[in-house]
């Protein structure tokens, strides 16, 4: 990733001033209730800090551009836009932009648009979708202020106030991988998240501990950065290793954790999946091709992507009509987790 500038952004004013995104935005296009002095106020402070509003975005914020953004919030954590066997993002991204051509728009894809290097023109589209947003995201409180329409794929978790997101039901399929690992013999099962603060990883350890509070198991939650890849799951597998009450079985949510855990137990003799079940909580060519291939969830991100921008076009031709379920991922068995 290439180093950040230090371009005064809308959020840094808005610290700055102590008030509200919306407000500094409002303030700074004369729109909304903002009282004179504050405004004043908020514009100095814009001045000293050298704030230069999206002035491309606001321009044209009423004229229908024909163009889709698509913002994939788990890339801006990882390693690469391209993380090694990591196809979900392009399998999405293609996805979408397809389907955003079939209903009459282009697509543009985007890194965070909150970052101080971003261009202006970043934010010329008729509206966004987000995918995979953290707690409190930045780039739903610019969408917010810049009055630009999103859509977002995985809800929010900080944000109960919207209601244009689609979401698989993650609590759902955890269930579904817990009680196949069990059926499948095993006694106690780790799970293995990531650090971002999306909804996938929160949803996905409140069900783990609400399952284990049912079977009266003690919680075994391992943490790895997503960006850390196949060497995470390795630190996954020695801290297994380490265990005095070692679980035999574990639901890794990414794929490259799965793979290097399988990798590190299997250098310590421990087998999968004679002596350990696992299951990764998303498809990728690691898990399809390590040794014995890696049971997974295969998050269907073509299906998705399209809902996605069908539900979006919805909204921005004002007839929303999806009730916020999106599209449930298929389980794929495999040697890793049957006996």
């Amino acid at each position: 990733m290439s180093p950040r500038s230090t371009r005064t952004t809308i959020r840094d004013v808005a610290r700055e001033a102590g008030v509200s995104v919306t407000t500094v935005s409002h303030a700074l296009n004369g729109k909304g209730i903002v009282a004179g002095p504050t405004r004043n106020r908020i514009a100095e402070i814009a001045r000293r800090m050298h704030y230069r509003p999206h002035a491309v975005a606001s321009g044209l914020r009423n004229n229908r551009l024909g163009v889709l953004a698509l913002v994939l919030r788990p890339l801006d954590t990882l390693e690469s836009f391209l993380p090694d066997g990591v196809d979900y993002f392009v399998r999405f991204a293609g996805a979408a932009s397809l389907s955003a051509l079939e209903h009459g728009y282009g697509l543009m894809l985007l890194s965070d648009p909150t970052l101080p290097e971003t261009p202006s023109v970043s934010l010329a589209a008729d509206g966004f979708i987000i995918t995979e947003p953290v707690e409190n995201d930045p780039v739903i409180d610019l969408l917010l202020a810049e009055e630009i329409p999103f859509l977002t794929v995985g809800r929010d978790p900080a944000r109960d106030s919207y209601s244009s997101f689609i979401e698989p039901d993650t609590a759902r399929t955890t269930t579904q991988v817990l009680d196949h690992l069990v059926e499948n013999g095993a006694r106690k099962v780790a799970i293995a998240v990531g650090t971002d603060r999306n909804h996938w990883n929160i949803i996905t350890e409140k069900r783990y501990r609400e399952w284990c509070a049912g079977r009266g198991q003690e919680p075994v939650v391992l943490v790895q950065g997503e960006t850390s890849g196949l060497a995470g799951g390795r630190v996954l597998g020695e801290q297994i290793l380490a265990m005095d009450d070692r679980p035999d079985a574990a639901y890794c949510l990414t794929g490259r954790h799965a793979a290097g855990l399988q990798a590190r137990l299997a250098e310590a003799g421990i087998s999968t999946p004679g002596n350990f079940l696992l299951v990764a909580g998303s498809d990728s060519e690691q898990t399809r091709n390590s040794t014995p291939p890696i049971t997974a969830m295969d998050l269907a991100p073509e299906a998705t992507a399209r809902a996605a921008i069908a539900a979006l076009v919805e909204q921005l031709g004002g007839t929303p009509k999806g009730d916020g379920h999106g599209i449930d991922g298929r389980f794929i068995v495999r040697e890793s987790s049957t006996r």
